[in-house]
């Protein structure tokens, strides 16, 4: 089966659905986009491994796996999507040590964040994204994806906030002030919020 290769285009953070968030990856040949619900502390390791300028304090779970795999000269070559039943991803790290290959099952969300640690390409399937994908024409690339007809061809997305509330929890903000809430969310380990301010402080420099 012919693969895609894929890109990370966000997180949706919700801030009314406890523990719920939504990772949007894109097809890099097409204007799909697979949108995949992932566990809370998932999102934040991503965000951090996604807003390189942000240093968390001590290493979350992933950093220890990438600095494990380091040491013992593994080497994660590429994550593959490579199955859907029920809503429910199934994902492989292909990996090398010593000039061998091996795969390894994974949670999705697992794979991408360790595949951003390691720079290694993400794929899956056409036939996955001909099942999940979502089709977002340019004119609404900034509206709310999760809404209620989306949820209807990807059957696995839950209902989030529209982009335009989280902006205006910051947007009024001074830069001072952010850089002050960016600071204290790095102390507190809150790295999906540190991750919004570092997007607002970016947009303004």
């Amino acid at each position: 089966m012919s693969l895609a290769r894929l890109s990370i285009k966000g997180i949706s953070y919700s801030q009314t659905q406890n523990g719920a968030y939504a990772l949007l990856l894109s097809d890099m040949d097409s204007n799909r986009q697979l949108p995949i619900v992932i566990g809370a502390f998932e999102a934040q390791s991503i965000a951090i491994a996604l807003e390189k300028e942000i240093k968390p304090p001590r290493p979350l779970t992933h950093d220890l796996f990438k600095t494990f795999a380091d040491r013992f000269q593994v080497l994660v070559k590429q994550v593959i999507i490579h199955k859907l039943v029920d809503g429910i991803f199934y994902s492989s790290l292909v990996c090398e040590r010593d000039g061998i290959e091996e795969t390894i099952d994974a949670r999705t969300s697992d794979a991408i964040a360790l595949a951003l640690r390691f720079d290694a390409p993400i794929y899956t399937y056409k036939n996955i994204l001909d099942k999940a994908g979502i089709f977002l024409s340019d004119k609404n690339q900034d509206t709310d994806i999760y809404s209620s007809d989306h949820i209807q061809h990807t059957g696995d997305v839950e209902q989030e906030e529209k982009k335009s509330s989280f902006k205006s929890e910051f947007s009024q903000m001074t830069t001072k002030k952010l850089n002050e809430l960016l600071e204290k969310a790095v102390n507190d380990e809150d790295y999906e919020r540190a991750a919004k301010i570092r997007d607002e402080i970016s947009k303004r420099s």
